[in-house]
């Protein structure tokens, strides 16, 4: 297929729009247009999410039958995954296990670092 035959009128737009609106995943246009992304299927995002849900579990666990005198446990890193149209992986597109709370008017401009919840209280929340 030659794309000069769109400038021909041989190739209809419709025709055109359709051809790219399917080509292949590993396509160089897929490519070029979502990056990274472009290899990723649901099932692969999917993947990744049950991965970051085990290793969240496997720490609340870890964290709630610790001795309390220990020092905290560093929370899992997310699976990093790539951003539509980006070829740069992102941190994580599962939020945060505990935001920070929004600063008041009053409070500095610097942002609290968040933290982790204790083992005291995971253990009041599980209750």
């Amino acid at each position: 297929m030659d794309l000069l035959d769109w400038h021909r009128g041989r190739l209809s737009s419709r025709r055109l729009a359709v051809l790219v609106r399917h080509l292949p995943r590993d396509s160089a246009t897929l490519q070029d247009i979502h990056g990274e992304a472009a290899h990723w299927s649901v099932a692969d995002h999917l993947l990744a999410s049950v991965v970051d849900q085990l290793a969240e579990a496997n720490w609340m666990f870890a964290t709630v039958n610790r001795d309390e005198d220990a020092d905290p446990l560093e929370y899992p890193t997310p699976v990093p995954r790539p951003l539509p149209g980006d070829g740069e992986p992102s941190p994580s597109l599962s939020p945060s296990p505990s935001p920070s709370p929004s600063p008041s008017p009053s409070a500095s401009s610097a942002a609290e670092p968040v933290r982790n919840p204790s083992a005291i209280e995971l253990a009041q929340f599980f209750r």
